[in-house]
């Protein structure tokens, strides 16, 4: 091992990243933010019981707003806590929508992640795109540089006394959704060094608080190749979902983005059914040649379900999720198939 590591730094940079992305699993530490937390006992991801998949939360409470650092209007999904005993604060998890989509479409996905104990921020971002040929076009398009509005919003929001979600926000944790363009732009976010015409911001940072991202009929590729790109993740946990009926994102170009992403842990999840709108509260007819084989209630619950436990694995720190993502969960969900990788993959399953 020593005359392979001497020979591939590399490797030895991956080996350490995975020993410390590891350690809080091993140590059964959940890494939420919560106040007083010694005397949290009841609240869910603290309960000495077995892994459910179940939402956390049974109450979910929306409002509509307009994000004050770039004027986009927003619906804000947040989960009711029961604990009296303490407060409790929840990740962020920002939804970037697909090209044309309004945030409505999402009502139905956004409230379901949210009972796995986030507060789910989906705006709708206005831009005009040019395309190589001069041609323009006006509609809902994502950016990068939404990840650091809504970041630096949610902490103002946080500590505004008249916003529904006052001192409830862990704004240290950020996690981000997306469907077809916007899952382009969450993939583009999770790096620094790469500009995407159309897709990236001038002077993005990439901020610590970001820790993973999920994304829904989406690949990562070149606009003008058409080549899927390797994606440089770094330490941020990337998760892939795709319908085998999907016939906007083939899902072949899915799983070609999941192969080149660099740094695990990963996951590609298919939903076995769904087509390219599987997210959404409705199918559409017209952009989707391909109907569904799986019914649209289950489909966006089954998309909700791996999004919501994939963000609880990596940034509410919840061993029990990260065991559903990477082991268990592909067994007991007939509509899905899993591959993944982990950070305890291959000859490092045991690293001391």
């Amino acid at each position: 091992m020593e005359k392979l590591r001497s020979a591939t730094p590399q490797l030895e940079n991956s080996i350490a990243r995975q020993k410390n992305y590891l350690s809080p699993f091993r140590s059964g530490s959940s890494n939420v933010n919560i106040p007083h937390s010694s005397i949290c006992k009841d609240l869910p991801w603290q309960q000495k019981t077995a892994f459910s998949p179940e939402p956390l939360y049974k109450e979910i409470k929306s409002y509509t707003t307009t994000i004050a650092t770039n004027g986009d209007p927003a619906d804000i999904y947040y989960p009711i806590a029961k604990s009296n005993k303490c407060p409790v604060e929840f990740p962020i998890a920002l939804l970037m929508q697909g090209a044309l989509v309004d945030k409505a479409d999402y009502a139905n996905f956004a409230s379901q992640v949210a009972s796995y104990g986030f507060i789910v921020v989906v705006p709708n971002h206005e831009r005009t795109l040019t395309a190589p040929t001069g041609q323009t076009i006006t509609g809902l398009f994502p950016e990068q540089r939404q990840v650091n509005d809504v970041l630096n919003w949610m902490v103002a929001e946080d500590a505004n006394p008249h916003s529904p979600i006052a001192k409830i926000v862990d704004s240290d944790k950020l996690g981000l959704l997306g469907h077809s363009f916007g899952g382009s732009v969450g993939l583009v976010a999770s790096q620094e060094d790469i500009f995407i015409p159309g897709i990236s911001s001038p002077n993005y940072v990439q901020p610590p608080e970001l820790k993973a991202g999920i994304f829904y009929g989406t690949s990562f590729r070149n606009p003008v190749t058409d080549a899927v790109l390797p994606l440089n993740n770094q330490d941020i946990a990337i998760g892939l979902i795709i319908g085998d009926r999907d016939s906007v994102i083939k899902p072949g170009s899915t799983a070609e983005t999941y192969d080149l992403i660099l740094n695990p842990p990963k996951a590609l999840i298919t939903v076995e059914g769904a087509n390219h709108y599987g997210i959404t509260n409705l199918d559409n007819l017209i952009r989707e040649p391909n109907r569904p084989t799986l019914a649209q209630s289950t489909a966006t619950e089954t998309i909700a379900r791996w999004s919501g436990i994939f963000l609880q694995a990596h940034l509410q720190g919840s061993s029990g999720a990260f065991d559903y993502i990477y082991n268990t969960g592909d067994a007991l969900d007939l509509n899905v198939s899993v591959i993944s990788q982990s950070p305890n993959f291959g000859q490092f399953l045991n690293l001391p």
